[in-house]
């Protein structure tokens, strides 16, 4: 070994010390993971913005945690939670009675506002300024949700409660709004500070949709950051530290 080698040896030495006594301590790096979805979270550059991912970063970093960011679809990120095989944490996840029975939630991020619905310009099964017992009710109507998705404690209790006609898929977001706008489903459940960036990512115009109001619609969710078991105690309690 030559002297040159020497500091690159002693470097590859220190970073495999790190790796194997870090989960010993409670310190592994955690995969931090997003599913790009504006203005929530925003991808750019190996950099993540928006309303969730901003808060999030943040966060980890004044905490002195280390992390990697990775893309992963809603359900991977979930399977991967459930497996518990490492350190995983996602971005912006409602809480729930399921999801507490297998992960760790931090401090909530942020607060939606009060969900609306999306339908087609084209559509004029769903009223604005209805209640949403009254859409929910009407078999007439095909709510479109995402399988294994959280609408918040509220809404998920009346949709369990009226069991409205619906189409559950596992797709994201922009490829279900494409089914709203080809009439496959009347309508789904948005935030409303999602849906001018949804129907821009779809590429589709403001004008071919109408977004519905309720009379009745509960207050917005708090988002949360949701990790696998693997994350320690101690990490999720730097972490609430640290969100403001």
């Amino acid at each position: 070994m030559n002297s040159r080698s020497i500091p690159s040896a002693l470097s590859q030495w220190l970073c495999l010390c790190i790796g194997l006594l870090a989960p010993i301590f409670g310190y592994a790096q955690v995969t931090l993971h997003y599913n790009e979805r504006p203005p929530y979270l925003v991808g750019k550059d190996g950099q993540l913005t928006g309303l969730t991912g901003s808060p999030a970063v943040a966060a980890f970093k004044a905490a002195g945690v280390a992390f990697n960011l990775q893309s992963s679809s809603s359900a991977r990120q979930l399977a991967l939670i459930k497996e518990n095989k490492g350190a995983d944490c996602g971005i912006g996840w409602f809480k729930n009675e399921e999801r507490e029975g297998f992960g760790k939630f931090t401090k909530p991020i942020y607060q939606d506002k009060a969900q609306i619905a999306i339908t087609s310009a084209k559509n004029a099964k769903v009223k604005d300024g209805a209640a949403v017992e009254s859409i929910l009710g009407d078999k007439a109507i095909t709510l479109l949700v995402k399988q294994g998705y959280s609408y918040g404690k509220t809404l998920d209790a009346m949709i369990a409660k009226l069991q409205p006609k619906s189409t559950a898929v596992t797709v994201e977001n922009v490829q279900m709004l494409q089914m709203i706008q080809a009439e496959r489903a009347d309508y789904m459940f948005v935030a409303p500070e999602e849906a001018d960036g949804l129907i821009a990512a779809a590429g589709f115009s403001p004008a071919e949709f109408r977004k519905a109001n309720f009379s009745n619609a509960p207050s917005g969710e708090n988002r949360y950051i949701l990790c696998s078991k693997s994350v320690s105690d101690d990490v999720i309690a730097k972490l609430n530290n640290a969100i403001k």
